[in-house]
């Protein structure tokens, strides 16, 4: 039993350490425009791998060389669907791996099921995202697709490895730890709703719509055209009504997703310091605060920068590292119910409950 939970254990913290590298390389596509690279699914234009279908692709590149498709914008493309399937497969078995545990209320099968439907989702949104060309709604779902795949694995990695849960006793620092846990759920939610305008402005080409920080345009209050901005079911580039989506449609993607960094920023400044004020999460506290500085120091940057393309990768990385530390804070307040598909335990775990108690002496 204790040999399969190791090795249970060693492969959800590789399959998260995977979807990291996928999150962050299908952003990486997608910002070099490599995203219709292979304009079939699964394969490239029917082949396994773009150099079977060189020919092909030289001839199409040749007839549109500022087009979408070239020989390196397929190979990025394909590499994201290989590292997507090869997490696929190591999901499914994860799932059957928790399954012959689920006597151990460290396996959680059914977050590691859930999981493996998520995927699967997945797998749809990335195959509509290439044959419906790129529209908006299906790219900002499969970006955040992703990032529940990440926080679900994180959490099945921090449940079996045991880790403490420390925040059941009052503070001494005079805010409970039920307000606490609130808060964190809040800021949880808060960032995830930031994260998806940062995927609506990245999939509309917007985030080059204000180039000035910190204003727009020279203005706090720049000429704005909302009521096109977020029309969810529509084509890439333009309106409901079949228009091109104006400078001023992009300037409200792009100045809304600022607006939200302020509020999520702001609570998640808020949680951070009020961690950092109690012994037993300081560290979790200090990390927050150091995740989310980066990443304003990273948003701020790709627009002074005009976005330059490692930066702006290096910003969707932020985002997804901030999942990461936002299920750990949830996870160490012992309020792991803030996340979805999360199984109730069988059983306590004595050695659990053991930690538990050291931490609250």
């Amino acid at each position: 039993m204790r040999r399969g939970l190791r090795l249970y254990r060693r492969l959800a913290l590789g399959a998260l350490l995977l979807t990291f590298v996928v999150v962050v390389f299908g952003a990486y596509v997608r910002l070099a425009d490599a995203g219709l690279g292979c304009p079939d699914w699964p394969g490239c234009y029917g082949k396994l791998t773009p150099a079977h279908a060189a020919d092909v692709i030289r001839d199409v590149h040749a007839a549109a060389p500022d087009g979408p498709v070239s020989l390196p914008k397929a190979w990025k493309e394909m590499i994201h669907r290989y590292l997507a399937a090869s997490l696929g497969l190591l999901i499914i078995v994860i799932a059957v791996l928790a399954w012959r545990l689920r006597d151990n209320p460290r396996a959680a099968p059914g977050v590691a099921l859930a999981l493996v439907g998520v995927v699967i989702f997945q797998g749809l949104l990335g195959k509509w995202t290439v044959t419906l060309l790129l529209k908006p709604a299906i790219v900002t779902a499969h970006l955040l697709g992703g990032l529940t795949t990440l926080a679900l694995l994180a959490w099945l990695v921090l449940r079996a490895s045991g880790a403490v849960q420390p925040m059941a006793a009052p503070s001494h620092a005079g805010r409970s730890p039920r307000r606490l846990q609130l808060g964190a759920r809040l800021a949880f939610s808060l960032l995830i709703a930031q994260i998806a305008l940062g995927g609506w402005t990245s999939t509309n080409y917007a985030a080059l719509a204000c180039t000035d920080f910190p204003t727009c345009h020279g203005s706090f209050a720049p000429e704005a055209d909302y009521a096109n901005a977020f029309h969810v079911v529509r084509e890439l580039g333009m309106t409901a009504d079949g228009e091109l989506l104006s400078n001023a449609a992009l300037t409200a993607i792009h100045w809304s997703h600022r607006i939200g960094a302020l509020v999520a920023g702001g609570a998640l400044l808020l949680l951070g310091g009020a961690l950092c004020r109690r012994r037993a999460t300081f560290d979790v506290g200090v990390v927050l605060l150091a995740a989310l500085a980066l990443q304003v120091g990273l948003g701020i940057a790709n627009v002074l920068l005009s976005l330059p393309l490692p930066l702006a990768a290096a910003h969707n990385a932020g985002a997804a590292l901030l999942v990461w530390v936002m299920v750990w804070v949830n996870f160490r307040l012992g309020a792991p119910r803030a996340l979805p598909f999360v199984a109730a335990q069988r059983r306590p775990d004595p050695a659990l409950a053991m930690a538990i108690e050291e931490g609250r002496s």
